[in-house]
């Protein structure tokens, strides 16, 4: 018989890949994109079949990241899939949505919510971008927050909202979809994305890395899975965010200050009249 619960939770017992339904998950997936392609048919704005499809990666990236068997085993098996689960979030989900929404539906959203004050702030403040990301990374990282939160379906459903927000707001000043809203120095957000992911996300990392004991009461106590210990388990998890965050991220950031040195090369060439070399 299958078993349906609500969201991913740690559960108490060997883990089987036998199949959990989650239809709260499968909801929190289908509607939004649902809602997104009615609100396109709808709207006279011209969206692009690439935006479209960004977003829908996105939330399939976000399906995936979530819903069994990554996300049964980040629940409440392996630190290692915890962490995985977190990195596509923030640095696969989060950033296609993002750029796969467009401004129009963007602004509708942030007026619902209340928040283009925040919204507007946080991309104009790399400074409190990065300070909001580091908060969020480090307090879904703790032990104490980790262990309080997989205990329960609605608690690993919040540390999954943290994440997508964090997210979010990581990517917000960079490729925010209303221009306004984005920080306008290429040079700067560069500067911005490699300190926010990295100066004090080495932290957290480091500590599961090297860390001789088990730091989350839910994986040590977890039933083991194929003879992986639990100390190694932490030490993968933080191999994976020390390995995977500079991969995305400086690859993101090379293409930013190629495209940033490219136009800056075009525009003096054709001002100048001659080719600018760099």
């Amino acid at each position: 018989m299958t078993e349906i619960a609500f969201w991913c939770t740690a559960l108490a017992r060997p883990w089987t890949w036998a199949w959990i339904a989650y239809p709260g998950i499968w909801l929190s997936a289908i509607l939004p994109a649902v809602g997104y392609m009615r609100a396109i048919r709808r709207h006279e704005a011209p969206t692009s079949s690439r935006q479209t499809g960004l977003l829908l990666a996105g939330v399939a990236i976000y399906w995936v990241a979530t819903d069994w068997p990554l996300g049964t085993l980040g629940a409440g098996y392996l630190a290692s899939a915890h962490m995985l689960q977190y990195l596509l979030y923030t640095l696969g989900a989060a950033p296609l949505i993002l750029l796969g929404t467009p401004e129009w539906m963007t602004r509708s959203v942030l007026r619902r919510l209340r928040a283009t004050g925040i919204a507007t702030r946080i991309g104009s403040s790399l400074v409190l971008a990065a300070l909001v990301y580091n908060l969020l990374m480090i307090g879904t990282h703790a032990p104490i927050t980790v262990d309080a939160l997989r205990a329960s379906q609605f608690g690993s459903f919040l540390m999954d909202v943290l994440w997508l927000l964090a997210g979010f707001v990581l990517w917000w000043p960079v490729i925010a979809p209303i221009r306004e809203m984005r920080h306008r120095s290429v040079p700067s957000k560069v500067a911005y994305l490699f300190l926010a992911t990295t100066v004090v996300a080495i932290l957290p990392a480091s500590f599961l890395t090297f860390a001789n004991f088990p730091l989350y009461s839910t994986y040590e106590l977890a039933p083991r899975i194929g003879g992986f210990s639990s100390i190694s388990d932490q030490q993968v998890a933080g191999l994976i965010m020390k390995l995977v965050t500079p991969i995305v991220v400086w690859a993101t950031m090379a293409t930013m200050w190629f495209r940033w040195a490219t136009a800056e090369r075009d525009g003096n060439t054709g001002a100048s009249g001659h080719s600018v070399s760099l």
